[in-house]
């Protein structure tokens, strides 16, 4: 498997890309499970997840310090659990974590997750091996994608689509406001796919 995962990754990414990777990079022996992602391709940037010898949310700041130097002489450069930034000119994050879901039936690491207010969210954790996003997040672990990173074409498209939904949920809102009228949450919720039952489930949690 690691030897698939490796030509995966540099069938994909050339030596001067930048990838970057949405944690747990490297389990089993630490150093020798390293040692094989010096062999990836590209500049390598790690938002750490829970398996992550770096990661504050499941290591002590003195485990966090040792292992640092591993990562750093494989070639990552380690980034902070939450990293926000803008794409196509909308604000975007990037973390492990997704808002919510877990491999597990209850949501794990929920101090170290991203706060959600509606940002659109890149995330890893979850291994779901259904590709594509839901709604505000989506999930780029390679188990959806063939075991092999992404290009961010695919991010942008995303992207794309919700700026498009938010033109057109404002465009109705204005017109039914030219025109005097409310718009029914309803009607919104059924253009956009909006579960009506799990938001007033979530607000009740």
């Amino acid at each position: 498997m690691d030897s698939k995962l490796i030509r995966r990754w540099n069938e994909t990414v050339a030596p001067t890309d930048t990838v970057l990777h949405l944690g747990d990079v490297a389990l089993g022996p630490i150093a020798d499970s390293l040692q094989l992602t010096a062999q990836l391709n590209g500049r390598k940037l790690l938002v750490p997840g829970n398996h992550d010898r770096v990661s504050p949310a499941t290591q002590s700041r003195r485990a966090v310090e040792r292992f640092t130097p591993l990562y750093e002489q494989a070639g990552w450069i380690i980034l902070p659990e939450i990293i926000q930034g803008t794409r196509r000119g909308i604000q975007i994050l990037a973390s492990h974590y997704p808002y919510a879901g877990d491999t597990q039936e209850a949501d794990r690491h929920t101090s170290h997750r991203p706060v959600d207010h509606g940002t659109p969210l890149l995330h890893g954790h979850t291994h779901d091996r259904e590709n594509g996003p839901v709604g505000h997040q989506f999930h780029v672990g390679v188990d959806a994608f063939g075991y092999a990173p992404i290009p961010f074409t695919l991010v942008d498209a995303w992207l794309d689509d919700l700026r498009r939904e938010e033109e057109e949920i404002a465009a109705i809102v204005r017109e039914r406001t030219a025109l005097g009228e409310g718009t029914p949450l309803s009607e919104l919720a059924e253009k956009f796919g909006i579960d009506l039952d799990a938001m007033s489930q979530d607000e009740r949690t």
